[in-house]
């Protein structure tokens, strides 16, 4: 019996896709304490990576060392599964939203579902609980916009940050949404914003 189980769970991984994300509790079918050790064993071999306490990922194996699906992505996954939302802040949120090429290394997204951290390889992405007020935004662009500026700060901004504000306003399928979500900006950022949205409008 218990060799079939192995053989199940093995099956369930190796067939997953690059980037699927495997929690102790993704085989409720399962006794827990089994299925703990059975997945150690299982990264001691290679087919997972352990990237959080109780949670692996299909990682890859390259001669460079194992290559991770991006931070993005599994933190996507991790949400999907806790049914949680996520914005990604700080210098995240600026690099996600291109107002900095730098990739920061400790990167940082906010959620509704339980605060973690993950390991990958020399990069660690933390999952930050917050306050239900974070996530009030309708559309997506608005939310990680505030999370930017905040980041880069009322008294940094420059002239080349207010064409990217521009020109993500410009490009953003969301505009029905934008006029709620200003409400929800501190007021110095509403000025910056309204500013950039007057600007295309007289274009």
């Amino acid at each position: 019996m218990q060799d079939a189980v192995v053989d199940k769970i093995r099956r369930k991984i190796v067939h997953g896709k690059f980037g699927e994300v495997f929690f102790v509790s993704s085989f409720p079918q399962y006794d827990v304490e089994y299925v703990t050790k059975l997945l150690a064993v299982f990264e001691r071999e290679g087919i997972i990576s352990r990237i959080a306490k109780g949670v692996y990922v299909k990682a890859r194996k390259t001669r460079f060392g194992i290559l991770y699906p991006s931070a993005f992505e599994l933190v996507t996954e991790i949400a999907k599964r806790d049914k949680a939302r996520i914005i990604p802040t700080g210098a995240t949120a600026a690099n996600r939203l291109g107002f900095s090429t730098q990739v920061p290394m400790n990167i940082c997204f906010l959620t509704t579902g339980t605060g973690r951290k993950l390991i990958l390889g020399n990069q660690t992405v933390t999952l930050k609980h917050a306050a239900p007020r974070n996530f009030a935004f309708r559309g997506k662009l608005m939310q990680a916009l505030v999370q930017a500026l905040r980041s880069i700060g009322e008294n940094n901004i420059t002239q080349e940050d207010e064409w990217q504000i521009a020109k993500l306003l410009a490009e953003t399928p969301e505009k029905d949404t934008i006029e709620h979500d200003l409400l929800l900006a501190p007021v110095w950022m509403r000025q910056i914003i309204k500013r950039n949205i007057k600007i295309q409008d007289n274009e």
